[in-house]
């Protein structure tokens, strides 16, 4: 799958550096991988929710959130936002654009 944009990731990682390791698996994961549809993604990624339009993945055991939108036919993944488990519970996220 083609991820745009791993800038996001990096930001997030400056910020919170002990997230760093797992969104970097989830980055190679993602690059190496092509799924067909949500039901191949979630043989991989068990935990990852869909939040119309959004596939929602659990990062770093929960602690972390990763906001994507997934173009399965275009093979592409685009990261909307990364957020710690208490700003995704804060449903913010949701409203913006």
């Amino acid at each position: 799958m083609h991820v745009i944009a791993k800038p996001a990731l990096v930001e997030f990682w400056k910020r919170h550096p002990e997230a760093k390791g797992s969104l970097e698996a989830w980055y190679r994961i993602m690059r190496l991988e092509v799924f067909a549809d949500f039901n191949a993604l979630r043989k991989t990624f068990g935990s990852a929710d869909y939040v119309d339009p959004f596939t929602v993945f659990n990062i770093g055991g929960n602690r972390y959130r990763l906001i994507a939108v997934v173009h399965y036919n275009r093979r592409k993944v685009y990261i909307r936002q990364v957020l710690t488990h208490a700003e995704y519970d804060g449903d913010k996220w949701k409203r913006r654009s």
